[in-house]
């Protein structure tokens, strides 16, 4: 049922002192509402930080002005807002709340007459033209002002610079304009071959910026990228000021020897939604240091290249033709595509002729499992429905023919920051070798900043105009990468094995080099090592980082490891708590599975293979459990013996494989045998076990 304040309490609430005279048609701006009021469409909570019951459905302003002879503008206050809320005054639309979460100002064009004698009625509802999960945002601070937008967004003018401290050149850079109340600020900015425009944001691809914003006091960072430090300028403005700034950043993360890539990226021009324009996904790939973008269009073979030449950035980063297959049963992105390729049939309704498909297009070479925790079109690949969490096995016979999946999506998080990546460390185990990828899946200029997520590969970096993309294609297969959302985790075997490489063992120990490198704005907590996807060793972070490991390095140490006896997968990954400045924030889950979340930056290295039985290969521990399953010759009690040199993952594979011969692993007979099997083995057979359940119950629904 919808809860709409009556209009007697917001009137008793606009007749409050806080309130201005009702003058709407004197140049002093005025205060319609002067708080912020919680709203709520389709049922419980979205967020534990938001109050058990809303407010109202639907946002009514109640207040008294004069008709407007000449335009007017409606300024107000957001915050939170996801899905699609419309604002309209006396009936008539004026437009719709910024889809955007972040806490922002946003400015609306009051047309002449639109205001009538008396009372006017604001209203700010949400469109219901379909099912949409909940939505609970905030809305308020609204004030109305006897002036049209430019006029009001240009009382005074700042113009910025910003330079590479090292170069002493001009740099592409992301602007970000915030009020002292923590509000991103509209500017009068406006976007166009330079410049890509959105309240509070201001990509310049030139490090020249001259914009209108309405007096008061604001703080303006700029930065570009992961890789690079933040400026930031406060500046008290005045009526019919002209403030002028140069501000410096500098590369603080060492990542000499990889390129920075996006794989997931796309523009509303070519994809459908979204609000970037080409022009603006251009800017804001060199705004953000992204030095090998992917083009990954909605069923379309796009190339960005000529673009880029066009605007003067293609000396910034080497474009590569790629494709998001976007079927009914997943979405994949591909590539390199020869250009003017025919695009893979994505209307396949099955995952073995959707792969027959793509590897056809010429070219192709990468096949990437996008967001794999999310459901489209029905799907969710690698949901209980349709996989065993445990050990990876499709329930449905899907062959997963990728040679890569997602980890990182800064544009779809996960309730679960690690879920993705536990699930990658499950595929290695059962025998697919998938190269680990951070991405941004950015459709816009600044709701999810492309680049956030990104994968960094193995490859000459000296000169981004001129990557080799044949050597980068080929170091991403090998897995040579490392994943960054905010923090980047280097592991070394031996004084010289790295990511994608097979380590050989020797004695009983092993020596292993982690590095944590970030900027000076993002912070890493925790590292942790995984073998096989088992946590073997955690050390917390101190928070600030001794200066002696030198610019950009969080964390150094050296740990010795007892040597495995058969094959595992090493990764080291980092974490830290998310980034709450405007400046970057990290996104909250796309598709929330609870409304308790907390916000992190992670950094994953790729996979080290440690080859402990010397046959120069990596053996998964699906391959160990196979053959120790097939030399057990059916009895259980054996194969329980025959595990206890290996680990859980091994036992977990094992497990699958009891289970689908025929004999039920929840069974007495099986349960009392494992009662004297190592504890390892228990553990893995108890992880497979959690893991049917949660199959069976997804099934049954």
């Amino acid at each position: 049922m919808r809860i709409i304040l009556s209009r007697f309490i917001i009137l008793a609430i606009l007749l409050a002192p806080v309130f201005a005279p009702s003058t709407a048609c004197a140049k002093e701006p005025h205060v319609v509402f002067a708080r912020m009021r919680h709203l709520r469409i389709a049922g419980p909570r979205e967020w534990s930080d938001f109050p058990q019951t809303a407010e109202a459905e639907i946002g009514e302003f109640f207040f008294d002005a004069q008709k407007n002879e000449t335009p007017f503008t409606l300024q107000l206050r957001q915050q939170d807002v996801k899905q699609t809320w419309t604002v309209q005054l006396n009936g008539h639309a004026l437009g719709k709340l910024s889809n955007d979460g972040a806490d922002r100002v946003v400015y609306y064009d009051v047309p002449p007459n639109a205001l009538r004698d008396g009372q006017n009625q604001l209203r700010i509802e949400h469109n219901q033209r379909r099912k949409t999960p909940p939505d609970d945002i905030r809305v308020g601070e609204i004030v109305l002002h006897a002036r049209e937008r430019r006029e009001v967004l240009s009382a005074a003018r700042v113009a910025i610079q910003v330079f590479d401290a090292d170069s002493k050149q001009r740099t592409p850079c992301r602007l970000t304009i915030v009020r002292d109340d923590g509000a991103l600020q509209t500017t009068a900015a406006e976007s166009s071959e330079h410049l890509a425009v959105r309240p509070g944001v201001v990509y310049t691809s030139t490090g020249r910026a001259e914009f209108g914003l309405p007096a008061g006091k604001y703080t303006i960072f700029a930065g570009r990228g992961f890789e690079y430090s933040l400026a930031k300028w406060s500046v008290d403005l005045a009526a019919g000021a002209v403030e002028e700034q140069k501000l410096s950043i500098r590369r603080e993360t060492p990542t000499k020897g990889y390129v920075a890539c996006d794989t997931h990226i796309h523009t509303r021009e070519v994809s459908g939604h979204g609000d970037a324009t080409l022009a603006e996904r251009m800017i804001t790939l060199a705004g953000e240091g992204i030095e090998l973008p992917i083009a990954t269009e909605h069923n379309t073979n796009f190339d960005y290249a000529a673009k880029a030449r066009a605007l003067h950035v293609r000396q910034y980063f080497t474009p590569v033709v790629g494709n998001e297959v976007t079927t009914k049963l997943g979405h994949f992105n591909v590539f390199p595509v020869v250009a003017g390729s025919p695009i893979p049939n994505f209307k396949r309704d099955n995952w073995r002729s959707i792969f027959t498909e793509i590897y056809q297009t010429p070219g192709v070479r990468v096949v990437i499992l996008n967001h794999a925790r999310d459901i489209h079109s029905g799907t969710r690949p690698f949901g209980p429905a349709l996989q065993n969490e445990a050990v990876g096995e499709n329930l449905a016979g899907w062959n997963l023919r990728a040679n890569a999946m997602e980890v990182i999506n800064s544009g779809a998080t996960q309730t679960d920051a690690l879920q993705l990546f536990r699930d990658w460390l499950t595929q290695l185990n059962r025998g697919r070798i998938l190269t680990p990828v951070g991405c941004s899946d950015s459709h816009d200029v600044s709701r999810y900043i492309v680049g956030q997520g990104r994968t960094y590969i193995r490859c000459n970096d000296a000169d981004p105009a001129n990557i080799d993309v044949q050597q980068a294609v080929n170091n991403f297969l090998a897995g040579r990468v490392l994943v960054s959302f905010g923090l980047l985790t280097e592991l070394t075997v031996s004084g010289k094995y790295q990511p994608g490489d097979i380590a050989p063992v020797f004695g009983d120990s092993i020596r292993l080099n982690i590095r944590v490198l970030g900027p000076h704005w993002t912070r890493a907590t925790r590292v942790r090592l995984y073998a096989n996807g088992q946590l073997l060793r955690e050390e917390s972070i101190d928070a600030k980082p001794s200066a002696a490991l030198g610019l950009g390095v969080k964390w150094q140490a050296d740990w010795t490891i007892p040597a495995p006896k058969h094959d595992v997968h090493l990764v080291a990954m980092a974490s830290g708590p998310g980034i709450d400045g405007l400046y970057w924030n990290t996104a909250k889950p796309y598709q929330p599975t609870s409304p308790v979340w907390e916000s992190h930056t992670l950094g994953f290295s790729g996979a080290v293979w440690l080859d402990a039985d010397g046959d120069g290969r990596r053996t998964s521990a699906r391959q160990y459990a196979e053959r120790l399953f097939a030399q057990s010759c059916g009895s259980l009690a054996k194969l329980f013996q025959s595990l206890a040199p290996y680990d859980a993952a091994v036992a977990a594979q094992a497990a699958h494989l009891v289970q689908e011969s025929g004999r039920p692993i929840i069974s007495n007979g099986v349960q009392a045998l494992l009662q004297s099997a190592s504890p390892q083995t228990q553990a893995g057979f108890r992880v497979y076990l959690e893991a049917w359940r949660k199959n069976q119950l997804a099934q049954s629904r």
